[in-house]
């Protein structure tokens, strides 16, 4: 790693050839990693994906963009889907409500661990964990339609092409008994909000809802642009929401890689095991990458290796400039 730049100031604007080249050979860099992880395939669907495929996408609050790779390839956007459950559940029961019903701390576990919240807490630790995305879907399960929350992220995303993936969602129901325990042992400790079976159904169908890399880069520039999508105008997520959110991708959306993650590439974002990656950097920046083939955390393994190139050569990390 390069030294980090010296002295407060302002981030300074983006020289459009260098970040050009820096984008191709983050995306050649990601390419070389694949082959080193693997496809999930504990729900049997994700492991129909190509290993090998990686994309990445660029979008700056300009209008700019930058395309390298499958970045039109259709996933499911699995974990990602816990940044727009977390923003949906802020943005309709407040910061203090929310908060009531799940933590914000690093839990250092697997995503899928029921450890921490067996043995030392009646609350999940954090909403980017499968025990905490579960817990705060309870919060909304009584109040929204799954179509209603699609249409939420097809506009966080900008895309009006987002549909539920019917397969993968058949397959995570066939599959998912591990998030079914989950649920019933929030049910057990006397927090969960709604009926079990409907929380988990929905749970199943926002982990399948259908996006590509342009989809994730949308969605992590108007988290990048402070809720607002720069194109429109439109306010989608309050400025302390998004401070909220940011903090909480950035302390725990990268598993229980997020400690190595936010320091080696220290932007705000938050994966899936569907190989999706959304980023949201300053300038304001959304990156999205798309790479199926996993790290042993659960993380696109190109995308990391990709988004490790890119902050440091682009100066992307959140502390460069303090």
């Amino acid at each position: 790693m390069k030294a980090a730049p010296t002295g407060a100031g302002v981030f300074p604007k983006l020289n459009k050839e260098k970040t050009r080249e820096v984008f191709a050979r983050a995306y050649e860099l990601g390419l070389k990693a694949a082959p080193e992880g693997r496809v999930a395939d504990y729900i049997p669907e994700l492991a129909k994906a190509d290993p090998n495929a990686f994309g990445i996408y660029m979008l700056n609050g300009e209008g700019e963009s930058l395309a390298f790779g499958d970045v039109g390839t259709r996933f499911s956007i699995q974990s990602v889907c816990k940044v727009i459950i977390l923003a949906i559940a802020l943005k309709f029961k407040g910061f203090e409500e929310t908060f009531k019903h799940v933590m914000m701390e690093p839990s250092g576990d697997s995503f899928n661990s029921i450890l921490k919240l067996d043995l030392r807490s009646n609350l999940p630790f954090n909403p980017m964990i499968n025990a905490g995305a579960i817990q705060t879907v309870s919060m909304l399960a009584n109040d929204f339609e799954f179509e209603e929350i699609m249409q939420f992220a097809r506009e966080l995303c900008m895309d009006p092409n987002i549909v539920l993936d019917e397969a993968v969602y058949k397959s995570e129901a066939e599959t998912g008994d591990r998030n079914r325990a989950i649920v019933y042992l929030l049910k057990s400790k006397g927090v969960l909000m709604a009926d079990p079976e409907k929380t988990v159904d929905l749970y199943f169908k926002l982990c399948s809802l259908s996006v590509n890399a342009r989809s994730l880069a949308a969605l992590g520039l108007v988290i990048s642009n402070g809720g607002v999508n720069p194109f429109s105008g439109e306010n989608w997520i309050e400025p302390n929401h998004v401070r909220t959110l940011k903090s909480i991708m950035f302390t725990c959306g990268m598993y229980d890689f997020s400690g190595e993650f936010g320091v080696r590439v220290g932007v705000p974002s938050k994966s899936g095991v569907g190989g999706g990656i959304v980023c949201a950097a300053r300038g304001p920046m959304g990156i999205g990458l798309y790479g199926p083939s996993l790290d042993p955390y659960g993380n696109s393994i190109a995308a990391v290796r990709a988004m490790e190139h890119i902050s440091e050569e682009l100066d992307l990390h959140v502390f460069d400039y303090l």
